[in-house]
């Protein structure tokens, strides 16, 4: 394929998309099921310490994701004794995978989740939820077909907050998933390195894919919010 005088393959095109959308939807899945949990948990609960918690969790929205990825290193880097531990079980290290972009996105993406699905349950009428546990329902089962339905547009909110922040994710990958072609290059690693290598063309080509998706997910969203 040949754009703008530059000549490139349509898997040298499509690897980085690829990767970036599986990492994105695996770390979209996991992060929603933490930024949920976590959020209806804080939200019912009171305790010494909890501003302090969720101060920790808010940590990564404002830290510069290079900090971010370098904790990260060290963390699950093969000195310590998680990477080691984490090396042992799958054979193989963390750090420089795919998987290591997954935690990356995971971990920049939570707050995101956890402030969304947050304001979502303190718009929940309580009166609704003691109903359901004044004839008897469980925690879970108010949760489940009291809280959940009622928060429904924040969750789908939430999820493609989570998605689209693991798709853009470009500083805390690049430090412990490193830009390896066919392996942890991601689109925003690839549009650096294209435009540091002078390939507008490239850039330009992953650009387009990108602001495509994210246009379709955040209009998704918009017509979710009008329902």
């Amino acid at each position: 394929m040949i754009v703008m005088g530059m000549s490139w393959s349509w898997n040298e095109y499509w690897s980085p998309i690829g990767l970036s959308l599986q990492v994105a939807m695996l770390s979209s899945i996991v992060v929603a099921v933490l930024g949920v949990g976590a959020a209806w948990w804080m939200s019912r609960r009171s305790f010494k310490g909890k501003t302090l918690l969720e101060t920790a969790f808010m940590l990564p929205l404002v830290l510069p994701p290079t900090v971010v990825g370098f904790l990260l290193l060290v963390m699950l880097g093969r000195k310590s004794w998680i990477g080691r531990f984490f090396e042992w079980l799958f054979d193989a290290p963390v750090v420089f995978s795919w998987w290591a972009a997954v935690v990356a996105s995971i971990v920049v993406a939570f707050p995101l989740v956890y402030q969304t699905m947050k304001t979502g349950y303190a718009s929940v009428d309580r009166d609704l939820e003691d109903a359901g546990r004044s004839i008897g329902a469980s925690e879970w089962q108010v949760f489940r077909y009291i809280t959940l339905p009622l928060t429904f547009r924040s969750l789908v909110t939430a999820y493609i907050l989570g998605f689209a922040r693991g798709l853009g994710e470009f500083g805390a990958t690049l430090m412990i998933a490193g830009n390896i072609p066919g392996k942890t290059q991601t689109i925003p690693t690839a549009i650096y390195v294209a435009v540091d290598a002078g390939n507008t063309a490239m850039a330009w080509a992953w650009t387009g894919a990108i602001i495509l998706i994210s246009f379709i997910m955040l209009l998704f969203t918009g017509r979710i919010s009008k329902k």
